[in-house]
């Protein structure tokens, strides 16, 4: 009876139950041994029942937000950080990166400002991978065809993410990185009809989301001390790091860009391998007044990085992850910071980089592993 009852496969075949049936030698004894499990079971699972009052999401872009923050513990120790550092977790967005905010909010603007409309316009969009992902699962709940745009060096999981959306994906040459992207998807737009980009690095609604949402979700979560986040299209860091610094001006904001491609910093674009920032340009939308100071980081550390949060921490997160911890430990090992907190963003989840240079070594023993007989 107790295998059929919903909720309760759990405690089916447990230990305990069987001891109270071996002991049960009548059966007003079974009867009540067995009252006394369900009751358990009962009390049990009411302890893990669902709020009653929680309000199913109308679809799946109403469950984007309200990330959490968690405290980093062995790598800041290990490194000798004189001030804590927390992580916001975006890899626990619905579609797992920070992007699902600016997907559902250029989408849903430009819908308010009857620029699109679902089943007749065709929406086309340069993206490293996490901005097409976000806008590939909105796009297919609200019946919009989809065309991105994204350099060949991205990760295959991103292409298979997108694919399974329904979205096309039109792949340009990595040695001509965002630029190349940006001027295919343009030119599908000029031949496509009804056909609209949302240009991600160009629009005041990426940064809008993050000053209504992120900025205000750590700001309610935690005193802020210093706020570290990598660039791509610059939304992330000038919409949440206005909305920080608004509420308290003495906010250090650090942009994270790679070593080597230093544009922020002055320098020239270059390949690099940290996927979702370092764009190659300087976007329309960054307020370079924002940050207070650019820290470099390379592909090598950012890949080391990534890698420690998953073995040290046990948080799997994507390279660019990676890029912004090792900017945030350098920021907390500061005297200057000693006891302020430090808020870095942890943009997206591991498994999109299974392919990818972050999990190169795994990915070869794994694929040499053998199975090992066993006599029985």
């Amino acid at each position: 009876r107790g295998a059929g009852m919903a909720g309760e496969v759990g405690f089916v075949g447990c230990a305990g139950g069987s001891a109270v049936g071996a002991r049960a030698t009548t059966l007003s004894a079974v009867k009540e041994a067995g009252a006394a499990r369900l009751g358990r079971r009962r009390a049990v699972l009411k302890m893990v029942a669902a709020p009653p009052n929680t309000a199913a999401a109308k679809d799946a872009s109403e469950l984007i937000g309200k990330t959490p923050l968690v405290k980093l513990n062995r790598i800041p120790d290990a490194e000798g950080c004189v001030a804590p550092v927390f992580a916001k977790l975006e890899s626990m967005e619905p579609c797992n990166s920070v992007k699902d905010r600016i997907g559902r909010s250029m989408i849903l603007e430009a819908e308010k400002a009857g620029k699109i409309k679902a089943g007749k316009t065709v929406l086309v969009e340069p993206t490293s991978g996490n901005t097409g992902i976000a806008l590939a699962f909105i796009a297919a709940s609200r019946g919009y065809k989809l065309i991105l745009t994204m350099p060949d060096s991205m990760s295959i999981e991103r292409r298979m993410v997108l694919l399974a959306f329904g979205a096309d994906v039109i792949l340009t040459p990595a040695a001509k990185g965002m630029k190349g992207a940006v001027a295919m998807a343009e030119k599908i737009v000029s031949e496509t009809d009804n056909a609209y980009m949302l240009q991600q690095f160009a629009n005041p609604d990426n940064p809008k989301a993050h000053y209504e949402t992120t900025g205000p979700e750590i700001a309610s979560a935690i005193k802020c001390g210093a706020f570290v986040s990598g660039v791509g299209t610059g939304g992330t860091i000038t919409g949440a790091g206005r909305y920080l610094k608004e509420k308290n001006p003495s906010t250090y904001v650090v942009a994270v860009e790679p070593t080597e491609s230093p544009v922020l910093s002055g320098g020239k674009p270059g390949p690099h391998k940290i996927q979702g920032i370092g764009a190659g340009f300087v976007p329309a939308i960054l307020d370079t007044s924002i940050y207070d100071e650019v820290i470099k980081v390379s592909s090598a550390e950012a890949i080391e990085y990534a890698g420690r949060l998953a073995t040290e921490e046990g948080i799997l997160c994507g390279i660019s992850s990676g890029a912004a911890v090792r900017a945030a430990i350098e920021i907390a090992k500061r005297p200057e910071f000693a006891g302020k907190n430090v808020v870095c963003i942890i943009p997206s989840f591991g498994e999109r980089y299974l392919t990818s240079a972050l999990f190169e070594s795994q990915r070869e023993a794994a694929y040499n592993m053998t199975a090992q007989n066993i006599e029985f």
